[in-house]
C-alpha cells in the first residue's frame, strides 16, 4: 500500500499542497524512481535521505521504491522534501506507523548525518497548512519561530531525523513552538540615523514629510554633496510601523527569497533597499530561470532607493513602470505566470547634469547642451510622471553647515506623519486603499474636491506647464496629503500651489 505524507511547494510567495506518495515493492530488482516534475535539488534528495537514514540508525529493505509528488503537473524545487520523503520511506518500510504523519505537514532539509537544516518559504507553507486544516507542521528548529507566527497551527521544531521519528511514532511528545512576541516596529530612536543630523534643506525635509504621509514617490535633484542620499537613508525613521498583515506579507517575501534572518519571526521594520545601478532587469523586478522576487518586491511596504538614477540601464528603469502603477510584478514564463507584490515607495536621486553642477552658483558646469540632453533623455517622460514629488536639493550654504543640529528631528516628523496617516485611515476605512497615493477614479474625485478658485489655479498651471493627465492626478493627491498634514478637510489653493511647486521637473520643462 502506498504511503502518503503532506508537504507543500512554493508558487510565487504562496504555497500549494503537495502529496508525497511512496510505494515500496519487494518484488523485482531494487531501484529508486521519483516522478512528479521534480527539479534537480528534489531529485538529489534521494542521496541525502538514504545517507541520513543510514547514519541515523535506520535500515530500509532492498526494494523497488517509487516516489510521486502530486500534483504531478506542477514543478517542485528545493530541499524541503527531504523530511517528508524520509518519513514516507520509513512508514512504507513499516518502521513508522502509517498514521503517524496523518494530517501533519512536514518540511525540512536533511544533512547526511540526519540533522535538520532550515529551508526558505516555511511561513508560506505554514499558512497553507492552516488553510488545509492540518493538526500541525513539523519543521527544522531554526524555522520554528517563523512558522509559529501563523496562529491556530501547532508548530513543532525539530533538530534531527531521529527526533522526528520518535515524535511520529509516539515514543516522545513535543510542545508546540510558542507564539512569538512581535514588536510594533522600531521607533525613530532605535535607528542609528536621524533627520536632526540634516542641516538646512528645510524644503527637502518638508517634501520627505509629505511623501511619507501620503505614500508618494520622491525624486531628489541636486549637485553632488547636497545631501540627497543622506535624506533618503533617513526616510524609514519617519514612516509608520508595519501593520501585522503588512509584516506577514513582507516576511513571506523574505522567507521565499531565503533572506529572512535565522530564528527571526517577522520582518518588523519597513524594508529599505538600495540596489547598485549595475543591477539587471531580473535583479530589480524579479525573474530568472527559476523566478525569485526582485528588489522591488523586497522593498514591499518599504522604500526602494535608486541613487544616481540616470546611471541605471534604460531597460531597467522602464520595467519599473508596471510596479509603480499597479503595486505588483507579473513574471510570465512559458510554463507559468507568477505575481509578486511590489507596493513600495520609490525614492530616487540624480544630478542635474553629467558633471553635477548645472545651476550651482559655486561651481561651473562643464557639460555641453547635447551632453545634458543625452543625460536627461535616459529618464522617460512616463517614468517621471509616475514620481509624485520632484524636489530640487541645492548645495547647503556654509552658514547652515556651522549651525547646531536641527530641532526638527525624526520623532517630530514621524508624529506629524502618523497624524496624517490616521486621517487617511479614517477616510478610507470602507475602501481597499490606505494612503492618498493610491487614490484613483471616483474615489479621487470624491476625496480631492476643490473650489472654483482652486480649479482656476490648477487650470492655469496645467496650461502653463503642459502637464499630462497623470501629472494632474498626482498634484491632486499631493495636495490632499498636504491638507491632511495641515489638518484640513478641504483642499485650498495654497495646498495646490505647494503641490505644483513640488513637481520640479514639470517647471523645468516649461522653462
Amino acid at each position: 500500500m502506498p504511503v502518503h505524507v503532506a508537504t507543500a511547494a512554493l508558487l510565487g510567495i504562496d504555497a500549494f499542497p503537495v502529496e508525497l506518495e511512496v510505494d515500496l515493492a519487494r518484488q523485482g530488482l531494487p531501484s529508486f524512481a521519483m516522478v512528479g516534475l521534480a527539479e534537480g535539488a528534489v531529485r538529489e534528495s534521494k542521496e541525502r535521505v538514504l545517507a541520513a537514514l543510514k547514519n541515523s540508525g535506520f535500515k530500509l529493505p532492498a526494494a523497488r521504491i517509487t516516489v510521486n509528488l502530486a500534483p504531478a503537473d506542477m514543478r517542485k524545487e528545493g530541499s524541503a522534501y527531504d523530511l517528508p520523503l524520509a518519513a514516507a520511506l520509513l512508514a512504507a518500510a513499516g518502521i513508522l506507523p502509517p498514521e503517524g504523519a496523518e494530517n501533519l505537514f512536514l518540511a525540512g532539509e536533511l544533512s547526511l548525518s540526519g540533522e535538520l537544516k532550515p529551508v526558505p518559504g516555511i511561513l508560506s507553507m505554514a499558512v497553507r497548512a492552516r488553510e488545509m486544516g492540518a493538526r500541525g507542521i513539523l519543521v527544522p528548529r531554526d524555522n520554528a519561530r517563523e512558522a509559529a507566527v501563523v496562529r491556530d497551527l501547532p508548530v513543532y521544531g525539530l533538530s534531527t531525523l531521529r527526533e522526528a521519528v520518535e515524535f511520529l511514532s509516539g515514543q516522545t511528545t513535543l510542545s508546540p513552538e510558542p507564539l512569538p512576541e512581535t514588536d510594533p516596529g522600531p521607533a525613530p530612536g532605535d535607528f542609528q540615523v536621524d533627520f536632526s543630523e540634516v542641516k538646512g534643506q528645510q524644503h527637502a525635509k518638508r517634501a520627505v514629510e509629505i511623501a511619507a504621509a501620503g505614500g508618494h514617490n520622491l525624486l531628489f535633484v541636486g549637485p553632488p554633496g547636497s545631501g540627497k542620499t543622506m535624506l533618503a537613508k533617513r526616510i524609514p525613521t519617519v514612516l509608520p510601523p508595519l501593520r501585522f498583515d503588512e509584516a506577514l506579507e513582507v516576511t513571506k517575501i523574505y522567507s521565499v527569497a531565503g533572506q529572512l534572518p535565522r530564528q527571526a519571526a517577522l520582518v518588523e521594520a519597513r524594508p529599505f533597499r538600495s540596489p547598485h545601478h549595475t543591477i539587471s532587469d531580473a535583479g530589480l523586478i524579479g525573474g530568472g530561470s527559476h523566478p525569485r522576487p526582485g528588489e522591488v518586491s523586497m522593498a514591499h511596504k518599504g522604500v526602494l532607493f535608486l541613487d544616481e538614477l540616470p546611471e541605471f540601464k534604460k531597460s531597467v528603469l522602464e520595467v519599473l513602470r508596471q510596479p509603480l502603477e499597479d503595486g505588483k510584478v507579473t513574471i510570465a514564463r512559458a510554463a507559468m505566470s507568477l505575481t509578486y507584490p511590489a507596493d513600495f515607495m520609490l525614492v530616487a536621486a540624480l544630478n542635474p547634469c553629467p558633471c553635477g553642477y548645472l545651476g550651482d552658483p559655486r561651481h561651473e558646469c562643464t557639460c555641453s547642451p547635447p551632453q545634458i540632453q543625452r543625460y536627461r533623455s535616459r529618464l522617460s517622460g512616463p517614468l517621471l510622471d509616475r514620481i509624485d514629488l520632484q524636489v530640487e536639493v541645492p548645495a547647503v550654504p556654509y552658514k547652515e553647515l556651522r549651525q547646531e543640529a536641527s530641532t526638527v528631528d525624526s520623532t517630530v516628523m514621524r508624529g506629524r506623519v502618523l497624524a496624517a496617516r490616521e486621517r487617511q485611515a479614517a477616510r478610507y476605512a470602507d475602501a481597499a486603499i490606505h494612503v492618498n497615493a493610491e487614490l484613483v477614479g471616483s474615489r479621487l474625485s470624491a476625496c480631492c474636491k476643490i473650489d472654483d478658485e482652486g480649479h482656476r489655479f490648477l487650470e492655469g498651471a496645467v496650461r502653463r506647464l503642459g502637464l499630462s493627465a497623470r501629472s494632474h492626478t498626482r498634484i491632486l493627491r499631493i495636495a490632499r496629503t498636504i491638507a491632511d498634514l495641515d489638518g484640513d478637510e478641504g483642499i485650498r489653493v495654497e495646498h495646490l500651489a505647494e503641490a505644483v511647486n513640488l513637481r520640479g521637473l514639470d517647471r523645468q520643462r516649461e522653462a
